[in-house]
């Protein structure tokens, strides 16, 4: 359930008398009260580094960054100016900003709840989880929402990147008819997508070892967020393009709705906190350096200067040159697609396009580590012994096979991405504030409670409003469920 730091331990009957080794000088803490844990904690620091999330400990802020970049900029942020469209120009700015200041406080929360003052380490969500509410409370509330942003993440990068390996086909043939009719089917692109990534998953056993993969993608995902922005203002407007949020509605119900469903836009941009504690179970830690101090570097340059320059110029940009004609489907990807496929070189918007796929790819690894972490831990909690080269492998070849039938058989779920990140979204903004108020226990009516009991409920609030807008925009709508017909 969680790892243990370096210790030096004496059997006491059915417990053991634990203290504190710092790992670079090796001497016992001499001066800290001797901690008392369970054997059966103890007994998981083995099987901890024979997992592919905590098989390595050489993690630095170097690689927590690249990790944070190419897993906190997805599939989501094109859909960002939507946001916008319903919201107008002063709202949409005020609530991306909040979001964007309440997911990097709750970031913080997770980066120091990491370790406790006792050494243990919880390297992932759902341990997190249990140990603040409990065995059948923090199973139930994280479970779903970790299944979902990681394996469900991974699913959706298959059916946008198949998507865009398509587009990619398309611009490259132009008006060349032969070549357009040999292009493939949806389900063979998603195909193709799958394979190039899981057979770039087999030669990088751990989370750590995936740093050279995040660089790639980091690079990718800065690159096409700023040839989107950079391409609009060249372009300049649209003609008849509206910024009027109330042009969009039809009666006072349709602009509430919307103004929601523009709030679910903003705030699901702000995701991959189910892989922050796996991204600093990566790093050592020890008394004078515990893993917050790099970990949180990590968050800084990634979160508060990085991620920020692409998201906010992609929003503020998309809106000012699309307005109210961006496609639901898509996003400002395909109103740039649509509006400038005559007057833009094919290799311009070809280049864009490869730069999304190869990002995809890169952070497809990032989300299925988590996964494959989890099976991996059935056979070593069976065996006893790490997994064998072939069956980690063969655990990969599952999975890929396994989201390839989800994506075949459900290629709508983007159209539900609404309802299932609102379903979710607690686990970036709510969980977090909780979990301290748990596990701190801070004075009651103090800042630090009231603080985070109030955006623990608000996150709370807001998760049940969205779910119950979007199932009113579905009902509104409809939903095109081709089932196992990718387009």
């Amino acid at each position: 359930m969680a790892e243990v730091v370096n210790v030096r331990f004496e059997t006491l009957s059915s417990s053991a008398r634990v203290a504190p080794v710092d790992e670079e000088t090796g001497d016992q803490n001499k001066q800290e009260p001797l901690q008392i844990i369970s054997i059966s904690e103890m007994s998981m620091e083995g099987s901890e580094s024979w997992l592919p999330i905590t098989e390595s400990r050489k993690g630095n802020t170097f690689t927590a960054t690249l990790h944070l970049l190419c897993s906190g900029i997805g599939v989501q942020i094109l859909m960002l100016p939507l946001g916008f469209v319903a919201l107008g120009w002063f709202w949409g700015t005020v609530f991306l900003s909040i979001a964007y200041v309440w997911q990097l406080y709750t970031t913080w929360v997770l980066v120091h709840l990491h370790e406790s003052a006792h050494g243990i380490r919880y390297s992932r969500y759902l341990h997190l989880s249990i140990v603040a509410f409990g065995l059948k409370l923090g199973k139930l509330l994280a479970i779903f929402p970790t299944m979902y942003l990681s394996g469900g993440t991974c699913v959706l990068f298959i059916i946008n990147g198949g998507w865009i390996m398509e587009l990619f086909y398309k611009i490259m043939c132009g008006d060349n008819l032969h070549c357009n009719a040999k292009t493939l089917t949806g389900a063979q692109w998603f195909l193709l997508f799958v394979c190039l990534s899981i057979f770039l998953s087999q030669f990088f056993p751990n989370l750590n070892s995936l740093s050279r993969v995040s660089l790639i993608g980091s690079i990718m995902a800065v690159a096409y967020c700023t040839m989107i922005w950079i391409l609009s203002i060249s372009k300049g407007p649209e003609k008849g393009v509206s910024h009027d949020p109330a042009e969009a509605a039809t009666s006072d119900m349709v602009r509430v709705r919307n103004a929601l469903n523009g709030l679910g836009f903003i705030a699901f941009v702000f995701r991959g906190h189910n892989v922050v504690l796996e991204i600093q179970g990566t790093m050592r830690s020890n008394r004078n350096r515990p893993s917050k101090v790099p970990m949180w570097r990590g968050v800084t340059i990634s979160y508060l200067v990085i991620i920020p320059m692409c998201i906010f110029p992609l929003a503020i940009v998309g809106y000012w040159a699309y307005g109210n004609k961006i496609p639901f489907n898509g996003g400002i990807l395909s109103a740039l697609i649509m509006f400038h496929i005559n007057n833009t070189s094919k290799y311009v918007l070809g280049t864009m396009c490869l730069t999304l796929v190869i990002h995809y790819i890169c952070a497809f690894q990032i989300y299925a580590m988590v996964v494959f972490d989890n099976l991996e831990r059935l056979y070593v909690s069976k065996k006893n012994e790490p997994c064998p080269r072939w069956i980690r492998s063969a655990i990969r070849v599952f999975f890929g096979g396994l989201t390839y039938f989800i994506s075949v058989a459900f290629p709508f779920l983007g159209s539900l991405g609404l309802l299932i990140g609102a379903i979710v979204l607690p686990l970036t903004l709510s969980y977090p504030c909780f979990m301290w108020i748990a596990i701190k226990k801070p004075r009651t009516m103090s800042p630090m409670w009231c603080l985070n009991v109030g955006l623990g409920s608000l996150g709370a609030l807001l998760s049940v409003i969205l779910v119950v807008s979007s199932l009113s925009s579905l009902i509104a709508t409809g939903l095109d469920a081709n089932f196992f017909k990718p387009k």
